[in-house]
């Protein structure tokens, strides 16, 4: 199976020039998240991976960011390009295209391994959004939740450890942050059923993507203002930590691999292997799955297909 090379979208080339009628050569404003509908109920691979090139001013945060993608997202894609200084003209990746998380398809799903959350409005209907996470030590939890409240400039009470933790720093944070363009919570926050644990803005949105909160679930501004305005109190939310995803685009199966390190990627070819033979009338090609768990990128890498079309319906149940 001949390896394949994302192509470079259309769409992409028809929204940077709208940019450049609308704010000249300086394209910098994030857009709001789009929604896909999947092309098949059962079907689990939306969305496209494209090029841009990178001007003068761009790190990959920047690029990565105006397409509604994190930190860890650029950098995988994009192995040989440098973070701070991709250069003028740079081919940079961005990684717009996903296999949905193994998980029903209602409310909000977190995928802690990828730090990404998605939003599923209507039966078919997914919209995507970049998160971040909490760090080692302090992680985000997994299980079954929803959200119990939500607050538009909230304030924020740092808990004692949090405090102690940046005093030990030598920052002395109040006992209460209010509203405001210095509160870490940004504009809006959603409380989730786990005790102590948001869905929230920031004040500094370049770590979006990455390990970095006490637990709570960062969003873009931009991306938690559209997502807070569709979400009601009472939406279940799945928070899960899936590694690699197996799904189906038609009769094209997807292996897409979001491992820490080489070492969680190679502990990953077995269980990879126990799923896909568990079904019936598959055509896989290993080596193909071997190099997207070497690669590690993120990105749905072809691996395989169906042999009968006949055998859609039973597929579907495993993957």
């Amino acid at each position: 199976m001949k390896r394949q090379k994302p192509e470079r979208s259309l769409r992409s080339g028809w929204a940077a020039a709208l940019c450049l009628v609308l704010l000249g050569a300086n394209c910098a404003l994030p857009a709001a998240q789009v929604a896909y509908w999947l092309p098949n109920g059962n079907d689990s691979v939306f969305g496209q991976a494209f090029y841009v090139k990178s001007r003068y001013e761009d790190t990959l945060l920047d690029v990565g960011r105006r397409n509604g993608l994190g930190h860890d997202e650029m950098k995988f894609a994009n192995p040989e390009v440098d973070m701070w200084i991709p250069g003028e003209g740079t081919d940079v990746l961005v990684p717009t295209q996903y296999v949905l998380p193994n998980a029903p398809r209602r409310g909000l799903v977190l995928n802690l391994a990828e730090k990404r959350l998605y939003y599923f409005p209507l039966p078919g209907k997914v919209v995507t959004y970049a998160i971040s996470i909490g760090r080692e030590g302090w992680n985000t939890p997994l299980g079954n939740f929803s959200i119990v409240s939500k607050v538009k400039d909230p304030t924020w009470t740092p808990p004692a450890s949090i405090r102690a933790e940046h005093a030990a720093q030598g920052d002395i944070l109040p006992a209460v942050v209010p509203a405001g363009p210095d509160n870490p919570l940004g504009q809006y926050a959603m409380r989730l059923s786990a005790r102590g644990y948001l869905i929230h803005g920031t004040n500094k949105p370049w770590g979006l993507g990455m390990r970095v909160s006490h637990g709570c679930i960062r969003m873009y501004p931009e991306d938690i203002e559209q997502l807070f305005s569709k979400i009601s109190v009472g939406t279940p939310v799945k928070i899960v930590h899936q590694p690699f995803k197996v799904g189906w685009r038609d009769n094209d199966l997807y292996l897409e691999v979001h491992a820490k390190n080489q070492a969680e990627a190679g502990s990953l070819m077995k269980p990879i292997s126990a799923l896909i033979t568990t079904a019936r009338g598959v055509s896989v090609d290993w080596t193909e799955v071997r190099r997207a768990l070497k690669e590690n990128t993120g990105l749905p890498h072809l691996v395989g297909g169906r042999q009968k079309p006949a055998r859609r319906l039973y597929l579907d149940r495993i993957f």
